[in-house]
């Protein structure tokens, strides 16, 4: 089945920033949307953001607005996870994740038919 490869996480200091990005390991990348949830240490795990096929997005954390930017290149069935000035709070394990349909919907895991291996980001004060 299709599987989704993890890369880009790391420790790093506040203010700074790490790019994080999944490669799925079969073509059809462009077929379904696909996004990031995060989970830190005792915590749920929380939607992050979400691209949908045509390219548009959804973010569902505020306190990551104007901060992290999600992208895709379907050439290289890769999507990717922008994160600028980088707070301790963003510390936790990031998971790419696709979808079933081609919209983000509510993005729930649920909705989720394969998750990536989790990354881990740290960000130290």
């Amino acid at each position: 089945q299709l599987q989704l490869v993890e890369s880009g996480g790391g420790s790093v200091h506040a203010g700074e920033s790490l790019r994080l990005s999944c490669t799925a390991s079969t073509s059809g990348v462009d077929d379904s949307a696909m996004g990031w949830f995060r989970q830190a240490p005792g915590k749920e795990r929380e939607r992050v953001q979400c691209i949908k096929t045509n390219g548009g997005s959804t973010n569902f954390l505020g306190s990551v607005s104007g901060r992290f930017a999600i992208s895709r290149d379907n050439a290289k069935n890769t999507i990717y996870l922008q994160m600028d000035r980088l707070k301790p709070d963003d510390t936790a394990v990031y998971y790419c994740a696709r979808a079933r349909g081609h919209l983000c919907g509510l993005f729930e895991p649920g909705d989720i038919e394969v998750w990536g291996q989790g990354t881990q980001v740290t960000v130290s004060s």
